[in-house]
């Protein structure tokens, strides 16, 4: 549990440290870096000159460090779409004191208001981030697409280009729909970004025919205040254009492994990202579950049942989308939620394999070099694709075992800071309840999720944060029952009785009780409708 003497900023500064986070770099990682920026290699006569094309980066818009940048045009029925990402590996190299770093690292994590950089900021957000303030260094990917947008083929460059600028999702957002009165009405790349528009949604339709499901996510943002004392917590509804420009990066990503594994060079060294399929059990306990809540909540089973021989897919398609906070709302959203928690977690590996979330096979993540670890190797594999020079094969095994050792092993760290810092939000929102009396504490409302083992699960509606209820704190609300989840976890009851205490898809109404220091968990009391 936090103090209350700390700043919500400090509060997350001593995660930093409890994870051994290191937020300074070495002297000779600095001095690498003074170097680079010194002699950037930008002239590289080995890279073609493509600073002719007008790109530019779409990004969230305080994001500094700038991994990729688009330009889409149209060649004659269809589409060649150019991806430029940031040219990290020329910079960490095998044996610099950077790339011992950046494996130490592994990747860069990221807390509400800031991040612990992988790579110093110098190289992240300024030589190699592909900023509008100059040429850059890139790996660059030509993907031909045909009129329907299915891929043709693909092509890598290294090449010197010229971000014409750093937008975010709304400001393209807002030229795709109000375009006379959009800042960049008239800017040599915005016939670029409305053909953005109908190369990703004719890809989104690709990629709903081969039956990818597209989950409802919900994204939740938290930001600290300008003198970093507070948290604000919301809802973020992801533009379009963030969906389009997500589906260039998934070719971009699915074309890299391809080109990596169809090498017939056995020197090429790919790291893959794999996902398999749910278990055919948890997918049935999911179709069981979907016919226990239409009879608990007395819903028609069109649209709410899931029958298997339904895709997945469609089922999610085809469930409602009513005004936010209506039952049918809440019911949705906890299916979907369901829904998600059926597949497995990715993971990297050396072996290809399918990634079902994303709906590729091979998957390889070419396209955050400047954010992990395992994208600066990729691109250096992908230079040695294209150069046919080499390492010695048994150092570089060595190495690529390494490197998918560190990524997943960032994964799991980057994990432990969303609930650490989760742990802070929640302290520093629900703190101030416990100096209120009781009767005269907040009334929150939100969306029973999930029930599962010794657990409830509760999304908030406002503010939008997730919490976990353990029987064991809510069993004294209820009499002290003996509480038990029932019917593939649709229903709360207490042991022994029929009536039902909570409903997956139901709203619930809560507040503050205490808070658990010993087990640093926060207590709430459930009310009545």
């Amino acid at each position: 549990m936090t103090t209350p003497s700390q700043t919500a900023r400090q509060a997350l500064d001593a995660i930093t440290t409890a994870l051994q986070l290191r937020t300074e770099f070495p002297a000779d990682v600095l001095a690498e870096t003074d170097a680079w920026l010194k002699n950037p290699c930008i002239d590289d006569p080995v890279l073609l000159d493509r600073t002719s094309i007008p790109f530019v980066t779409i990004d969230n818009a305080h994001s500094k460090d700038l991994d990729q940048a688009v330009h889409v045009s149209r060649v004659g029925a269809g589409f060649l779409v150019a991806y430029a990402i940031a040219d990290a590996s020329f910079y960490v190299r095998p044996g610099s004191a950077l790339f011992r770093e950046a494996m130490s690292r592994g990747a860069s994590y990221y807390f509400p208001g800031f991040s612990v950089p992988m790579l110093p900021r110098p190289l992240s957000e300024g030589l190699v981030s592909l900023n509008p303030d100059g040429p850059r260094r890139a790996l660059l990917f030509l993907h031909s697409l045909d009129a329907n947008g299915e891929l043709v083929g693909t092509k890598l460059e290294r090449a010197r280009v010229h971000s014409r600028g750093k937008l975010s999702f709304s400001q393209v957002q807002q030229l795709i729909d109000a375009r006379e009165t959009s800042p960049l009405k008239g800017r040599e790349f915005e016939e670029s970004l409305k053909l953005l528009k109908v190369v990703g949604e004719k890809r989104m339709h690709l990629a709903a025919e081969r039956g990818l499901v597209r989950y409802r996510r919900e994204e939740v943002t938290v930001e600290l205040d300008g003198e970093g004392l507070s948290f604000a917590v919301m809802e973020v509804v992801r533009d379009d254009v963030e969906l389009w420009n997500e589906q260039v990066s998934l070719m971009c990503n699915a074309e890299g492994g391809r080109l990596l594994r169809e090498s017939n060079n056995p020197a090429v060294q790919p790291i893959y990202r794999v996902q398999g399929g749910p278990d055919p059990e948890r997918l049935a306990g999911l179709a069981r579950l979907t016919e226990r809540v239409c009879a608990l909540h007395q819903v028609p089973e069109t649209p709410w049942r899931w029958n298997q021989a339904t895709p997945l897919s469609e089922y999610l398609r085809q469930l409602p989308k009513p005004a936010t906070g209506t039952k049918e709302d809440r019911l949705a959203r906890a299916l979907t939620r369901q829904a998600v928690m059926v597949n497995l977690r990715s993971e990297y590996s050396m072996e290809p394999g399918p990634h079902v979330g994303v709906g590729a096979e091979p998957y390889a993540r070419f396209s955050a070099p400047m954010r992990e670890m395992v994208g600066v190797f990729l691109h250096k594999e992908a230079v040695e694709l294209l150069t046919g020079v080499h390492p010695p094969a048994a150092e570089d095994e060595v190495l690529r075992g390494q490197v998918v050792h560190v990524a997943n092993r960032s994964r799991e760290t980057q994990r432990k800071v969303q609930n650490l810092a989760n742990e802070v939000v929640m302290d520093r929102v629900f703190e101030p309840e416990l100096a209120k009396p009781r009767a005269q504490r907040t009334t929150y409302t939100g969306t029973v999720m999930g029930l599962a083992g010794s657990k409830v699960h509760v999304k908030l509606d406002v503010p939008p944060m997730d919490l976990k209820l353990l029987l064991f704190d809510l069993a004294p609300f209820f009499d002290g029952a003996w509480l038990e989840v029932a019917e593939e976890g649709a229903v709360l009851r207490a042991k022994g009785k029929t009536a039902p205490l909570l409903l997956l898809g139901q709203a619930l109404k809560l507040r503050v009780h205490k808070r658990d220091v010993q087990h640093r968990r926060w207590v709430f009391e459930p009310l009545p409708e």
